[in-house]
């Protein structure tokens, strides 16, 4: 809060209407003048830690939500959105786009959501189906952090451990003797084409033998949650209004596995280990016998008001760099949009250094750099026959956040040599890169006779 102002008028106003309160019955709870609550609301004054602090306390306003709760993705996804050609003109700068956010958060909404609606927004910056780009919408609103999931989670966790064991013997007994719901181990030959099956009719939870033991655990686990936390599963399904049944089923499946994460991952315990051992992500999966992928994506969600660990992204791509899984978390990282990755970034070298962490420091046009970690990771179920579906998943976080990961200690994280990397060539304006396989949108070819440079395309620059 000390690096820059806050200005936050149109969210203390909001949250003073939803309280049903005037500006001096609010100032008064505050402990400032009426005179100065109208003055923040007005976007006049910034707010002071001190009225944060006390906004938290008394009407659980959450500070991390400014300019975010209102577009998907937040200031981040804002810029990416006017980064289209069609706006190319009007050289909209970041500071515009901050204060849009700060004073006119409204209409700042109402912008994304018709951007989202477009089709060419969907051809040309997202990529995915209506279904899920609604679903990712929904996830990103929540900055992927359900609390009351957690919460239940949390709790639910503490009390299958003072059961005693291991945590898949532990579920395992609870769905026999309180749901009548046993778990059978079946030949993958009598399961080719499926890795578990919950068959309410016969009350058994069936799991492919290819399954690794984090995988059983985490499919035990889910179906816990599709009974113990179906009503606030139902709840937050009912409350995110998606217009298709298609796009409601998968963020019920996404909610079923965040449980799932959450009781193998328990909150405070996990954000603990975070602490304690530099997010060591090899180690974290060892502690909470957990995969690499559920770890990588439990670092998206640890965003609970008053306890928050590092704002992670998490990115799974396959071999021709195509986004399977992409979670911004609190990140607002621009690095998980779309459906295209650049060559020059390190995540695609993981397919090739099988059982590594690939650490890179990269730097996007806008100056902002991100320390990446990323380990190629096989399809849960896979074996050695045939071709193997392998991805390579990848976390990142802010280079500014970064110092306190053991994988980047000994690096000047703002002064050391980054690796260049653009949003995929369609929207990347770098000129010179040997790795450019296509010219970037809104910018005219231009050819010089007798010439041939390092890259494939030359274009007119700013």
């Amino acid at each position: 809060m000390s690096e820059r102002r806050v200005f936050a008028g149109p969210a203390v106003r909001r949250v003073r209407r939803e309280a049903g309160m005037t500006q001096a019955a609010m100032a008064e709870a505050l402990d400032i003048s009426p005179s100065y609550l109208n003055l923040i609301e007005n976007g006049q004054r910034p707010l002071s830690a001190t009225v944060l602090v006390k906004l938290a306390e008394r009407f659980a306003f959450d500070a991390a939500t400014l300019g975010g709760d209102e577009v998907p993705g937040g200031a981040a996804g804002l810029r990416r959105r006017l980064a289209d050609p069609r706006f190319a003109d009007l050289g909209i700068g970041a500071e515009e786009v901050e204060e849009w956010l700060q004073t006119a958060p409204a209409t700042a909404a109402a912008f994304a959501r018709l951007f989202d609606a477009a089709p060419e927004a969907a051809t040309e910056s997202d990529g995915d189906a209506p279904e899920v780009a609604a679903v990712r919408r929904a996830i990103e609103k929540w900055r992927n952090h359900f609390a009351d999931l957690d919460a239940k989670a949390e709790e639910l966790a503490d009390e299958l451990r003072l059961a005693g064991g291991d945590l898949y013997g532990t579920i395992s007994e609870r769905l026999r003797t309180r749901h009548q719901l046993g778990i059978r181990i079946l030949p993958s030959d009598v399961m080719p084409d499926r890795l578990r099956w919950l068959d309410w009719h016969a009350r058994q939870l069936m799991l492919n033998e290819l399954l690794r033991p984090a995988s059983r655990t985490f499919a035990a686990a889910a179906a816990l949650a599709q009974i113990e936390a179906k009503a606030e599963i139902d709840a937050l399904v009912v409350g995110a209004e998606f217009a298709e049944s298609a796009a409601a089923r998968l963020f019920e499946r996404h909610l079923i596995q965040y449980f799932a994460a959450a009781l193998m991952m328990p909150y405070s315990r996990f954000l603990r280990a975070c602490d304690a051992t530099g997010y060591d992500l090899l180690l974290l999966q060892r502690r909470f016998g957990a995969g690499y992928e559920q770890v990588a994506h439990r670092l998206t969600t640890l965003q609970r008001v008053g306890a928050r660990g590092l704002p992670f992204f998490m990115l799974r791509i396959d071999r021709a760099g195509q986004g399977s899984k992409r979670y911004a978390g609190a990140s607002q990282s621009a690095l998980v949009d779309g459906d295209a990755r650049c060559p020059l970034w390190g995540v695609h070298e993981a397919f090739a250094r099988p059982g590594e962490v690939v650490a890179d420091l990269v730097e996007l046009e806008d100056g902002s750099r991100w320390f990446t970690q990323s380990r190629s990771v096989a399809a849960p179920g896979a074996t050695g026959s045939g071709t193997p579906a392998r991805f390579a998943v990848c976390v990142g976080v802010d280079a500014k956040v970064a110092a306190s990961l053991i994988a980047a200690r000994g690096i000047d994280l703002m002064r050391s040599p980054a690796t260049p990397i653009g949003l995929g060539c369609r929207r990347c304006t770098r000129t010179g890169c040997v790795q450019r396989s296509t010219p970037p949108l809104g910018r005219p070819l231009r050819f010089r006779e007798g010439e041939r440079g390092v890259s494939a395309f030359d274009f007119a620059g700013d």
